[in-house]
C-alpha cells in the first residue's frame, strides 16, 4: 500500500509540475504577443501569402503548431483567407500582395478559389508579385495571376504537364497471404483496385484520363489568358520539355524574369515608392488575420457547416464527418430561428454508406424549413456527394472532384496469414452455417458472398434513387452517369450533378438571396476544440500522425495510410472515392 501511495504521489506531482510549466510557457507566449502592439497594418504594407501553407476548411487550434511556432497565431481558415484577400482589396494601407510560390499545399478547387480572390484583388489596381527559388506547377497555377512572376536565376521552374500515380497493394497482400474478398456495384467503382489488381483497369484509366485532362486544360486556359500565349503552344512546351531552366520560362513568356531575392525586394520598393534602404513592411496573412478580428458582419444568421474528412458512423474524430455529430449540427441549425439559411461546405471522398444516409435524412428535414445550399471544395465524391443531394442548389469549382455514385464492401480472409505468418489458427462452434458470416478467420462461403453482394446492390439502388430525387432526374438516367464514375465539376454541371460554378463565397451569397437577406453574419460549425482541450492531450492524434509521416517519409507514409485504410473499409458498405493517389 505504501508503494502504491508513493507511485500515486509521484505521478500526481509530475502532473502538477507539467501543468505549471505549461501554464508558464503559454503565458509567456501570450505575454510576448501582448507586450508589443501586435501586427501593424501600416501605410504601404505588403501582404505576404505563402502557398506552401495549407489553409484548412475550418479553423482549429493545432497544439503542435503552437509549440513549434511559439506563437498563438495560426493560418486563417480557407474561407477566412478568401475574405481577408477581399478585405485587403479595399484596405488603403495594403499596397500589394507578395506570393511565395515555391509549393502549393492546397487542392485544385480551393486553389482556384484563392486565384479568383487574387484576381479580384488585382482589379483594384494594386500589384501582385510572385517569387520562388523553385516554382512548382501547382503553385504557378495560382501565381500566374500575378502582375510579375520571378524565379531565382539558379532555381527551377516546372512546366511538364500533369500525371496521377496510384498505389497498388495486391502484391503486398499476396506476400502476406491476405485474400481480399471484394464486393462492388458500378464498373467504375475502383476503390478496391489497389487490393485486387496490380495496375489500373481500363475503366479506371478512362475516367482518370478524362478528369485529369479537365484539370490540366483549366491550367492551360488560365495561363493562356494571363500570359497571352495560346493553349496549343503551352501544351507543346510541356510535351517537348522545352522549359528546362528559369531562363527558358522567360524566353517562352511563362514568367517575367530571373531575379535573386534582394532584386525582387528592390522592385517591390520601387512599386511602393520607398527608399532602397527602407525596410518593406511585409505582413503575413496570419498576422493580417490577427489584426482584423471579425469581418464587420451583422444581421440574420447563415450557418456554415464544414464537412471535411472521411464519413464515419458515430461521433467521429475532429478530422472526420461523424454521423451523430453532423446530424446534431444540422438539426441545431434547423431548429435555430435566428438561422435563416444553411450552407454545407463539403470536402470529403466519402466513407460509410449508412452514415451518409443518416446525414442526408437530416439535410432533407432542414430543406423543408429553410434554404439549404451546398458548396463543393476539392473533393465531394461518393458519400460526400450522397450527403449533398437534398440541397436546393449545389455549387462546385470546375476542378472539384465529384460523382463516384457507387458502393463497395470488403471482407478480408486473414486465415492463411494468421496460420502461415503468425502460427495462429481458429476453431469454434456455431448454431448455423451463417452464424459467423463476415469473420476474417475463414474464407467466405457462397451463401455469405450472396448476402453481402445483395446488400451492396441494395445500397447502390438507394444511392441512385436519392440522387434521382434530389436532382429531379430519372433513375435510369442516373444509372448512365453513376456506376462509381468520377467527374470533375466541369463535367458534373454538364450532366446535371451540380447546378453552378462557384466557391464558398458564391454559395453563401446564393443562400442569402434565397433567404431574402440583405445583411447577414456567418455562424460556423463545428466549433473547434478549446485551447485547454488541445493542451491536455486531445490533439495527440495529430502529433502522432506527423511523427509517423516524418519517420517514414511521404511515399512510405502513403503506403501506411493505404494499409490502414484496408482495415477501415472492412467495417461495412462504403460510398467512398475510388482511389488514393499522388499528383504530379
Amino acid at each position: 500500500m505504501n508503494s502504491f501511495f508513493k507511485i500515486f504521489l509521484a505521478v500526481f506531482l509530475a502532473l502538477v509540475v507539467f501543468s505549471i510549466l505549461s501554464f508558464v510557457f503559454f503565458v509567456g507566449i501570450a505575454g510576448s504577443a501582448m507586450s508589443g502592439s501586435g501586427p501593424v497594418v501600416a501605410e504601404k504594407t505588403v501582404l505576404q501569402l505563402d502557398l506552401s501553407t495549407r489553409f484548412e476548411e475550418h479553423s482549429s487550434q493545432n497544439f503542435e503548431k503552437i509549440l513549434s511556432n511559439k506563437s498563438l497565431s495560426e493560418p486563417p481558415s480557407f474561407y477566412d483567407l478568401i475574405r481577408l484577400i477581399k478585405k485587403a482589396k479595399n484596405d488603403k494601407n495594403i499596397s500589394g500582395i507578395f506570393i511565395k510560390a515555391g509549393n502549393n499545399s492546397n487542392g485544385f478547387a480551393n486553389s482556384d478559389e484563392i486565384r479568383s480572390a487574387l484576381k479580384e484583388f488585382k482589379s483594384s489596381g494594386k500589384f501582385i508579385m510572385a517569387y520562388a527559388d523553385i516554382m512548382s506547377q501547382n503553385a504557378y497555377a495560382v501565381a500566374n495571376v500575378s502582375n510579375k512572376i520571378y524565379v531565382s536565376p539558379k532555381g527551377v521552374f516546372e512546366w511538364y504537364g500533369m500525371s496521377v500515380n496510384y498505389l497498388f497493394l495486391k502484391g503486398a497482400l499476396d506476400k502476406l497471404e491476405i485474400k481480399p474478398q471484394i464486393f462492388y456495384a458500378g464498373k467504375f467503382k475502383s476503390a478496391t483496385e489497389p487490393l485486387r489488381v496490380d495496375k489500373m483497369t481500363d475503366a479506371n484509366k478512362l475516367q482518370t484520363t478524362v478528369w485529369l485532362n479537365d484539370i490540366y486544360n483549366e491550367l492551360l486556359l488560365k495561363t493562356a489568358d494571363e500570359r497571352k500565349i495560346d493553349t496549343a503552344s503551352l501544351k507543346a512546351l510541356a510535351n517537348a520539355g522545352k522549359v528546362q531552366t528559369p531562363e527558358d520560362a522567360v524566353k517562352y513568356k511563362l514568367i517575367d524574369g530571373v531575379k535573386y531575392d534582394d532584386e525582387v525586394k528592390d522592385e517591390i520598393k520601387k512599386q511602393l515608392k520607398i527608399d532602397s534602404n527602407t525596410k518593406i513592411n511585409f505582413l503575413s496573412i496570419s498576422d493580417y488575420a490577427t489584426a482584423n478580428k471579425g469581418f464587420d458582419e451583422s444581421g440574420d444568421e447563415i450557418a456554415v457547416i464544414y464537412a471535411s474528412g472521411d464519413i464515419v458512423d458515430g461521433e467521429g474524430k475532429e478530422d472526420e464527418i461523424g454521423s451523430e455529430k453532423y446530424i446534431d449540427l444540422i438539426r441545431k441549425a434547423r431548429f435555430d430561428n435566428d438561422v435563416k439559411a444553411i450552407v454545407l461546405r463539403v470536402n470529403s471522398g466519402g466513407g460509410s454508406a449508412l452514415a451518409s444516409e443518416n446525414i442526408l435524412q437530416e439535410m432533407k428535414l432542414a430543406k423543408k424549413v429553410k434554404p439549404v445550399m451546398v458548396s463543393f471544395g476539392d473533393v465531394a465524391a461518393s458519400g460526400g456527394y450522397y450527403i449533398s443531394v437534398a440541397a436546393d442548389s449545389i455549387f462546385a469549382s470546375r476542378n472539384s472532384i465529384t460523382g463516384s455514385i457507387g458502393v463497395f464492401g470488403l471482407v478480408p480472409d486473414m486465415s492463411t496469414f494468421f496460420k502461415n505468418k503468425l502460427g495462429v489458427t481458429f476453431d469454434g462452434v456455431k448454431t448455423g452455417p451463417l452464424a459467423d458470416a463476415g469473420s476474417v478467420s475463414h474464407p467466405m462461403t457462397e451463401p455469405e458472398k450472396k448476402i453481402i453482394q445483395s446488400s451492396i446492390e441494395r445500397i447502390y439502388a438507394d444511392f441512385k434513387e436519392r440522387v434521382a430525387t434530389g436532382r429531379k432526374k430519372d433513375t435510369a438516367y442516373i444509372e448512365t452517369i453513376a456506376q462509381g464514375r468520377v467527374w470533375t465539376g466541369l463535367q458534373a454541371k454538364e450532366i446535371g450533378l451540380v447546378d453552378a460554378f462557384g466557391g464558398l463565397e458564391t454559395t453563401i451569397a446564393a443562400a442569402a438571396k434565397k433567404a431574402k437577406l440583405t445583411n447577414y453574419k456567418l455562424i460556423e460549425y463545428p466549433k473547434p476544440a478549446s485551447f485547454i482541450e488541445k493542451l491536455f492531450g486531445i490533439d495527440n492524434m495529430n502529433m502522432t500522425e506527423t511523427k509517423i509521416k516524418n519517420d517514414l517519409g511521404i511515399e512510405y507514409y502513403n503506403i501506411y495510410k493505404q494499409l490502414n485504410r484496408v482495415k477501415q473499409i472492412s467495417d461495412g458498405p462504403q460510398a467512398r472515392l475510388p482511389f488514393e493517389f499522388t499528383f504530379n
